[in-house]
């Protein structure tokens, strides 16, 4: 649960940022919210699968844990939004 939380707040924080640092992908504060919180938490899942979560099969909550899912859920946010934010920009011409 706290990985997925982590991911969550990471996303949220890499859709803004990309938002801030793409003016052609901004979506406003609340779109550019949502799709970075669904990227990080899609991408921290995707992530976390294909290398592993070594403080869940331990059974603990590892600081370190907690930061890679909080920076990978946020570059997956961050990446998920400016994508979206490009192809809404695109779609609405």
């Amino acid at each position: 649960m706290e990985q997925l939380l982590a991911q969550l707040i990471g996303g949220a924080a890499g859709g803004i940022g990309g938002g801030k640092a793409v003016k052609g992908a901004d979506m406003g504060n609340i779109g550019n919210l949502i799709a970075g919180a669904v990227g990080g938490v899609g991408g921290g899942q995707l992530i976390g699968g294909l290398l592993g979560s070594g403080a869940a099969a331990a059974g603990g909550m590892d600081i370190a844990s907690m930061a890679s899912n909080l920076v990978g859920g946020g570059v997956a946010g961050l990446v998920v939004q400016v994508v979206v934010g490009m192809v809404m920009k695109k779609m609405r011409g």
